[in-house]
C-alpha cells in the first residue's frame, strides 16, 4: 500500500552521517518546507517538494501547516518493573536523598522484592501498557534494561518479558542485562559472591537463551566500584554483550575511563563530569547519553551539555524511565528540559533524541532520520509555525499522529 503525505509545512529530515554527530554537527539538520513523503508499506520510498509531479497512490493525507520529524529513539529505560515508588517521592520531599533511601534498603531493593513476587504474565501485561504509552508519545525505538530482579530467576524473568515485548511490538527493542544494578541485601557482606553469581550463572544462561544485546553496570558509590565494574564488563564481553553503562550520576570515580577502555557503546547519566573525563571521552567513539528527567526529579544538577558539545562529544538524550528516579516516558519533555535547563538548541535536542539515540542502539540504518529505505517511523505535529514550538510548549501535547512501520497508531 502506498500513502502520500502532502503539503508538509516543515520536514525535519535529520542527518545521515556514518557516525554520531559531534560539536557543530549536532546543531545542523536538513529541514525542508512545502514537501511530501511517499510511504510504501513500512518504508519511506521518497520525499520531495510539492512542486514535483506527484505519484499515483492508494491514499493521500494532507498535512497542511504541520511538521514531520523522525520518531524518538529512547536509548535508556527501565520499562519492566512491578510497582511504582511514590512513597520514596514523599521521603525525598521530606529531605531524604537518593543515596540515603538506597542505603536504608529502599530504592532498587524495593523494586526487586516486588518484581521477584510478580507473575511473569502480569509483569509482561504491565510492561506492554507502558510500551504502548511510549509509542503514543512518539517513541519509535527503545532500549529496556533488566536489573530489578537481582536473582538468577528474576533477572531471567525480566529478560524473557523484554524478549516478548520485542516479538509483540513493531518497533525496534534492544535488551540490556543490568544484573549489576545494586548488590542485594543478602550479599552486603559478600559482594564478590554476587558478582560471581552474575558472571558464572546469569551470563551463561543469558547467552544460551539469547536474551540480551548489551551489558550494563551501575558504577557508583551506592552500587559497584570501578574495579568491580571492570570485572563485570570483561565478563560481559566474553559472553558477547557490549557495554552500555550507568556512571557519573553522583560521583566522578573513574567509571568513564573504565567504560571507554571497555569500548562501551555509551556512558549514561554524566550529571557529574570533570575535564579529565571529558578529555578521555573525546574521539573514543563512546556516546554520552544524558538523562535530564532523572536529575530534574531528584533535584540534582543537570549535565553540562554545552561543555560536552563544545568538546565535540557525541550527545544523546533518553528518558531513563524507571519507577524511582524518572517516572516519565515522554521524550518531548526530555527535549524541553534539554533546551530549558541544559541550553541545547531545538535542533540539537531533536537530533540527540532521534539519530543519536539510534546510534546508541546501533540501529541508525533503520530509524532516527527521514531517509529513503528507512522505516516509516515518524511524528506528525499539530499545525505550528516554528520548530522551537516543540521544546517551548513543554506542557502541551503537540503530537497529532505517530506513524510506526507505515501504520498510524495515533
Amino acid at each position: 500500500m502506498k500513502t502520500l503525505y502532502t503539503n508538509i509545512s516543515g520536514l525535519f529530515v535529520g542527518q545521515s552521517n556514518p557516525s554520531p554527530l559531534t560539536g557543530e554537527q549536532l546543531g545542523m539538520s536538513n529541514i525542508l518546507a512545502d514537501v511530501y513523503i511517499l510511504v510504501e508499506n513500512d518504508r519511506i520510498i521518497h520525499y520531495g517538494p510539492m512542486s514535483e509531479s506527484l505519484p499515483n497512490v492508494d491514499r493521500v493525507k494532507d498535512l497542511t501547516g504541520k511538521w514531520v520529524l523522525p520518531t524518538f529513539c529512547d536509548s535508556h529505560t527501565h520499562l519492566v518493573f512491578a510497582k511504582t515508588r511514590e512513597n520514596e517521592f514523599e521521603q525525598r520531599i521530606a529531605g531524604a536523598s537518593y543515596e540515603e533511601i538506597a542505603q536504608a534498603g529502599g530504592g532498587i531493593q524495593n523494586s526487586a522484592l516486588a518484581l521477584q513476587e510478580m507473575d511473569e504474565e502480569l509483569l509482561f501485561e504491565k510492561a506492554l501498557i507502558r510500551l504502548k504509552e511510549a509509542e503514543y508519545h512518539g517513541t519509535g525505538a527503545i532500549e529496556i534494561k533488566s536489573g530489578y530482579g537481582l536473582t538468577l530467576d528474576a533477572e531471567l524473568k525480566m529478560l524473557r518479558v523484554i524478549q516478548r515485548l520485542k516479538e509483540t511490538t513493531n518497533i525496534p527493542v534492544k535488551a540490556t542485562f543490568l544484573g549489576a544494578h545494586t548488590v542485594p541485601t543478602e550479599y552486603k557482606n559478600s559482594r564478590q559472591d554476587y558478582i560471581n553469581l552474575i558472571i558464572h550463572e546469569m551470563l551463561p544462561r543469558i547467552q544460551d537463551e539469547g536474551l540480551a544485546d548489551y551489558m550494563d553496570v551501575f558504577c557508583e558509590k551506592v552500587a559497584f566500584s570501578v574495579y568491580e565494574t571492570k570485572q563485570l564488563l570483561e565478563a560481559g564481553h566474553r559472553f558477547g554483550l557490549k557495554p552500555k553503562v550507568h556512571t557519573n550520576q553522583f560521583n566522578s570515580m573513574g567509571g568513564i575511563q573504565a567504560c571507554v577502555d571497555a569500548a562501551a557503546i555509551s556512558v549514561d547519566h554524566l550529571e557529574v563530569i570533570n575535564d579529565e573525563e571529558i578529555h578521555y571521552l573525546q574521539n573514543s567513539g563512546t556516546i554520552a547519553t544524558l538523562l535530564p528527567t532523572a536529575p530534574f526529579f531528584l533535584n540534582d544538577p543537570l549535565p553540562e551539555a554545552r561543555k560536552m558539545i563544545a568538546a565535540d562529544l557525541p550527545i544523546a538524550l533518553a528518558t531513563d524511565f524507571n519507577p524511582g528516579s524518572s517516572p516519565s516516558l515522554k521524550m518531548p519533555f526530555v527535549i524541553s528540559l534539554a533546551c530549558i535547563k541544559m541550553k541545547m538548541t531545538a535542533i540539537e535536542a531533536i537530533n540527540a533524541a532521534t539519530i543519536q539515540g539510534a546510534f546508541a542502539l546501533e540501529i541508525q540504518d533503520q530509524v532516527g532520520s527521514i531517509q529513503v529505505g528507512k522505516k516509516a517511523n515518524f511524528i506528525i505535529t499539530e499545525p505550528m509555525e516554528h520548530l522551537s514550538f516543540i521544546p517551548y510548549s513543554f506542557g502541551h501535547d503537540w503530537i497529532d499522529q505517530v506513524v510506526l512501520n507505515g501504520q498510524e497508531i495515533r
